[in-house]
């Protein structure tokens, strides 16, 4: 089973450090220590935890896409015609092009709250640092 370090689950939420430890201290993330005092959280508990944030999401309507990425809009370059947003949620950068009178309309500028919603039926997975293995 995979173990996350405090620092390492909160990378992985968006959050600081000192936040999941009162996640753990509160009883909302289970974690566990390790023989040096260490806490450490499940990688199933760490999912279960995210997912459950996920859910909570408030959504303005019904949609077919899953992915849904709230960030701050922090760079929008406009020409006569179209618009290129980007958005910085969490640690992850999220670019859109779209026309230039949709990112009008929306009032998309540095600062804007916004929700980056993706439907996407190709998605690259990776896992980082590991080898590719091959199946069999």
């Amino acid at each position: 089973m995979t173990m996350f370090r405090i620092s390492e689950a909160a990378a992985v939420l968006g959050v600081s450090a000192d936040t999941v430890r009162r996640l753990v201290d509160g009883g909302r993330l289970a974690a566990h220590r390790d023989e040096n005092g260490h806490r450490l959280i499940a990688g199933t508990d760490l999912a279960a935890f995210a997912r459950a944030q996920t859910e909570a999401d408030e959504r303005t309507g019904v949609s077919s896409a899953r992915n849904r990425l709230r960030g701050i809009v922090t760079e929008v370059i406009r020409d006569a015609v179209m618009a290129q947003v980007e958005i910085a949620a969490g640690p992850f950068r999220v670019v859109s092009l779209m026309s230039r009178q949709a990112a009008d309309e929306l009032g998309l500028e540095p600062g804007v709250m916004a929700v980056a919603v993706v439907k996407s039926t190709n998605v690259v997975v990776e896992i980082p640092g590991h080898a590719r293995v091959a199946s069999q």
